[in-house]
């Protein structure tokens, strides 16, 4: 929730507050303890006077000093999460001078080693510096005319949640569907109270993860705010999907499946925008007829030489990198680069099946030795791809940190597509580079997220508040974690009719079930 205390219980001065302590030895430490059990087990920072005390479930010295002192949020050196005694419940939101954020940036840096005395002051700086409107807008020049791009505050590690968000508001007809889309509050005549999508799936709380991402997305294509904070969306997600609940780190992809999957499910029987009569009854939406394509998966045995088909809708797919790729030597001709051509080749090529993954042939009536391969039977306009970029190594997960080569323009899919000479003339194989989301860091718990996204021909740079342009060689040197390309000359005109036209594709290659995953 929105706590209305943090105006006047969060202080400035807070972050000047000492981050390290001695211990007894005379070393600098950043355990945090109680300071008055001493206990070091959740641990609570006053956003007054930067007391540390323990939770209630240990010695309840957090709840006391509220008590004793009035001073009613603290934030927990842990998680990072807000609490507010005074309205007992976990806030969500920030002072306008980001005094919040620049607190859990603080602790998060201690938590990761990687804290000095230069960042504390410049932490110190940006409050004295800050003004209580905020961060000052950044106009931005783009053919000549001064408009806008807003950014999207984090409000605590929340960059995997930005730079997704950035991605999809510039994918034109992804974002022109929820600018088109009617809000609750303004519904009227004989419909008034009624949802335009689809309730039925909500729990007793009755949010609505689609009203609160319209609403984010219009407030991204309106412009004229420098930032936009997310707030009530943030909210929203963490009622609907528990595990990203407090302010750790989270993957990025992960988040787009749990979105797009979530609005594909209140989407479900949704009245389509400017038309009332047309309804997507079914299992198509505006997320499956944007990234909805179809995988084709054959399975064959070597012992009898059958073979066993089947058809799999997909909102993404994930590639590995080639492990021929992932040495840090150079080969001797010093051609080593890998592009995400070789990512494709390497999902569609056959595989052989370990010996756990044996297929139950039924001709064989046993499983046997059999080997596997994938091909594009159906193209999305907007394919999704995800870089695996991190692995697990025993208990450790590690990235690989390789860079994959990818055109901005003139993607072909042709090669991995089944039967290609069969694709009617209007169905284009090409693709060009819309968005693309970038991990910075070498762990999977922690880094940063930022997005790149073009924008009326501009590249731009999407990094939480901060947009910048950036010259399109910027984007072409980065590591890509998810990469967003549109599907050239795809049909604009009747945005309906293609979503009928893949709800009837999907049930003449039969009844199937949706998944977003392809890993």
């Amino acid at each position: 929730m929105e706590c209305p205390h943090l105006v006047n219980s969060v202080t400035a001065g807070v972050t000047a507050m000492p981050v390290t302590r001695k211990s007894n030895n005379g070393e600098t430490s950043t355990n945090w303890v109680c300071a008055v059990c001493r206990s070091s087990k959740s641990p609570w920072m006053c956003l007054s006077c930067g007391t540390i005390t323990c939770g209630r479930y240990v010695n309840g010295h957090s709840k006391k000093h509220y008590e004793e002192c009035q001073h009613c949020v603290c934030i927990s050196c842990d998680n990072l999460s807000v609490f507010c005694y005074e309205c007992d419940e976990t806030a969500v939101n920030d002072t306008k001078a980001g005094t919040v954020q620049q607190v859990r940036q603080i602790l998060q840096d201690i938590a990761s080693a990687q804290f000095d005395n230069k960042r504390l002051k410049s932490s110190k700086e940006q409050v004295t510096d800050s003004d209580e409107e905020g961060p000052p807008r950044k106009k931005l020049a783009t053919n000549n005319v001064k408009a806008t791009i807003p950014g999207l505050r984090n409000l605590g590690n929340t960059c995997f949640m930005n730079a997704v968000l950035q991605s999809l508001s510039n994918i034109h007809q992804f974002c022109c569907y929820f600018k088109d889309l009617p809000a609750v509050e303004l519904r009227n005549g004989k419909s008034a109270g009624k949802r335009i999508y689809n309730t039925r799936n909500l729990k007793h709380d009755d949010v609505s993860l689609v009203e609160e991402v319209r609403k984010t997305l219009c407030a991204l294509w309106q412009g004229g705010q420098s930032a936009i904070s997310p707030d009530s969306l943030f909210s929203v997600m963490w009622k609907i999907f528990p595990r990203f609940r407090g302010y750790q780190q989270q993957d990025a992809h992960e988040f787009m499946r749990y979105l797009l999957d979530r609005l594909h499910t209140e989407l479900q029987g949704t009245l389509w925008p400017g038309n009332p009569r047309r309804q997507t009854n079914g299992t198509s939406t505006i997320v499956t007829f944007m990234f909805g394509g179809l995988l084709l998966s054959q399975v064959h045995c070597v012992v009898c030489e059958s073979f066993y088909k089947k058809i799999d809708p997909f909102l993404d797919v994930s590639l590995d990198i080639p492990h021929r790729f992932r040495s840090r030597s150079k080969s001797k001709d010093g051609s080593r680069v890998c592009r995400i051509q070789d990512c494709l080749q390497s999902f569609t090529e056959v595989e052989e099946l370990a010996e756990s993954e044996h297929y139950m042939c039924t001709n064989c009536q046993k499983k046997q030795p059999s080997t596997k391969k994938f091909w594009f039977r159906k193209l999305p306009n907007v394919l999704c791809m995800h870089i695996k970029r991190f692995q697990w190594t025993g208990f450790l997960r590690s990235k690989i940190d390789v860079f994959v080569q990818f055109p901005l323009r003139g993607l072909d899919l042709r090669p991995y597509i089944l039967k290609p000479e069969e694709l009617p003339d209007s169905d284009s194989t090409v693709y060009d580079l819309k968005a693309v989301v970038i991990h910075q860091g070498s762990g999977a718990g922690c880094g940063h997220y930022v997005a790149f996204a073009k924008n009326d021909g501009q590249w731009f740079c999407f990094n939480d508040t901060t947009v910048s342009p950036v010259h399109e060689s910027v984007v072409l040197r980065s590591k890509a974690y998810i990469l967003y390309y549109t599907r050239r000359k795809a049909t604009q005109d009747d945005c309906f009719q293609l979503v009928t036209a893949l709800q009837e594709e999907l049930r003449s290659e039969g009844n199937v079930r949706l998944s977003n995953t392809t890993s």
